[in-house]
């Protein structure tokens, strides 16, 4: 087995500094937790593998090269509810539906433009508090 560069394990450390929010997409491991699941990068090892701590327990390792993960652009909290999105375009879609369902005039169409404004002036964290 041929292992990554130092080069490739400083790119991953840039691309997922500590404390990245992932997405595992898939993980070819007994012990992996469900694909969907989310969890931290705590950093990347020297062969390039992110080592995460996911929200379900444990904190095993996404082989480079092998797993695979999404970054998550950007987290809403609407309601109370947290919810982690890997595409912001999909986060900017889903708030401007639910605009364009309500009364414009009703707190709640403030609450999801709120979300929205914040989601495209490119903020990581979005909520509905004042």
């Amino acid at each position: 087995m041929k292992f990554p560069s130092s080069e490739t394990a400083e790119a991953m450390r840039k691309k997922y500094p500590v404390g990245t929010r992932v997405k595992l997409i898939r993980m070819n491991d007994c012990q992996a937790p469900p694909i969907g699941s989310f969890g931290t990068v705590l950093g990347v090892d020297d062969i390039a593998s992110l080592m995460v701590q996911w929200d379900a327990g444990g904190s095993l390792n996404v082989a480079y090269g092998e797993d695979i993960v999404q970054k998550v652009e950007v987290t809403t909290v609407c309601y109370g509810e947290k919810e982690e999105w890997t595409s912001r375009r999909e986060a900017q879609k889903s708030f401007l539906e639910a605009m364009n369902g309500c009364d414009p005039n009703s707190s709640e169409c403030g609450r999801y433009a709120k979300i929205y404004a914040e989601i495209v002036s490119g903020q990581a964290i979005c909520t509905d508090e004042e």
